[in-house]
């Protein structure tokens, strides 16, 4: 996209912000990256509601204004989050009232609806003490797992392929919360995990390098070894082929499940579903720092694959994705 139809694109995702009551005021800014080198960003003082081309700013990869005018506050932030993710496009903060007003009291959020568990999985806090953001270390650490951050005291970050899909996490997140106040109005039950989650191996020291033989033998074994992922998957009729590739290598390593049991490995690429990632995400997947499921929507990793017709294998998956948990890398 040009610089004017960026401009536009901020000016848009600004208003969508403002007619939905996730922005007031003057708060929240807006960046969305022009190329490696540079990135467009709202200036200091401006209502995200009624932005014009000459609120928003040209920002070079060193943080610093080409032309005139003072960007926001926020620029040191912004700056950071496009030097740690080279993938992100758009970075959208705002103080969404609701979901201030949860992490008050609370340091993270669970969803409860399946779609926004795809989508935002456990959304974290971090603690702000200062008017605009002077640290950005701990809000990039977190990032890495989920593409929204809560700055509790503060308001909510998200990063995105664009920003329409960083919008919609914050809106998504915003509509959740209100969704938790309303079920605890009615005295709606806390939900709890149907299936307790396994032992960590991590827990005995034992670790693996990634996608080895060892590794890919011990994922066999506690899959096939596990009662509650065979009663999954005989209920689900779970018979899929899945693969995994690491996008440094293009390496991939497949299973064969009927019936939620593994009956073959390899190196399939055909495989109906086939998950990419880079070796960082790969990594923090196993060592239990990211949800795959997230991960996938967020696009932190790819699917190969008809989404629909994997979500109905979501009970099993998620039972995978639990045992994975005790085979962590080196």
């Amino acid at each position: 996209m040009q610089e004017k139809q960026i401009k536009e694109e901020i000016i848009r995702i600004g208003r969508l912000l403002w007619d939905k009551g996730l922005v007031t005021g003057f708060n929240g800014n807006i960046s969305a990256r022009l190329d490696a080198g540079a990135f467009l960003i709202t200036a200091t003082g401006t209502c995200l509601g009624y932005l014009a081309p000459k609120d928003i700013l040209l920002m070079n990869a060193a943080g610093e204004v080409v032309g005139e005018g003072t960007a926001s506050t926020e620029r040191l932030m912004h700056t950071e989050i496009y030097k740690n993710f080279p993938q992100a496009k758009a970075v959208v903060h705002t103080h969404p009232t609701y979901t201030n007003g949860f992490f008050l009291a609370n340091a993270n959020f669970i969803p409860k609806t399946f779609e926004a568990k795809f989508y935002l999985g456990e959304v974290k806090s971090i603690e702000q003490t200062t008017p605009s953001v002077t640290d950005v270390a701990p809000l990039v650490k977190e990032l890495k797992a989920n593409n929204i951050v809560i700055l509790r005291n503060h308001g909510v970050v998200a990063i995105g392929p664009d920003l329409f899909n960083a919008f919609v996490l914050i809106q998504e997140l915003e509509e959740q919360v209100k969704m938790d106040l309303v079920s605890v109005h009615y005295g709606v039950a806390k939900s709890t995990t149907a299936y307790a989650a396994p032992k960590a191996s991590i827990e005995t020291g034992k670790k693996y390098k990634l996608f080895s033989k060892e590794q890919i033998e011990e994922i066999v074994r506690l899959v096939n070894n596990d009662k509650q992922m065979q009663e999954l998957g005989s209920k689900t009729a779970m018979n899929m082929d899945l693969a995994v590739c690491l996008q440094e290598t293009g390496d991939v390593y497949s299973f064969k499940f009927r019936d939620g049991r593994i009956t073959e490995t390899g190196n399939d690429t055909g495989a109906e579903f086939l998950i990419t990632a880079d070796e960082p995400i790969w990594r923090a997947v196993f060592n239990r720092e990211i949800d795959p499921f997230v991960a996938t929507t967020q696009k932190k990793m790819s699917l190969r694959g008809d989404f629909a017709r994997i979500s109905k294998w979501y009970a099993p998956c998620s039972r995978i994705f639990q045992l994975w948990a005790q085979v962590p890398v080196e």
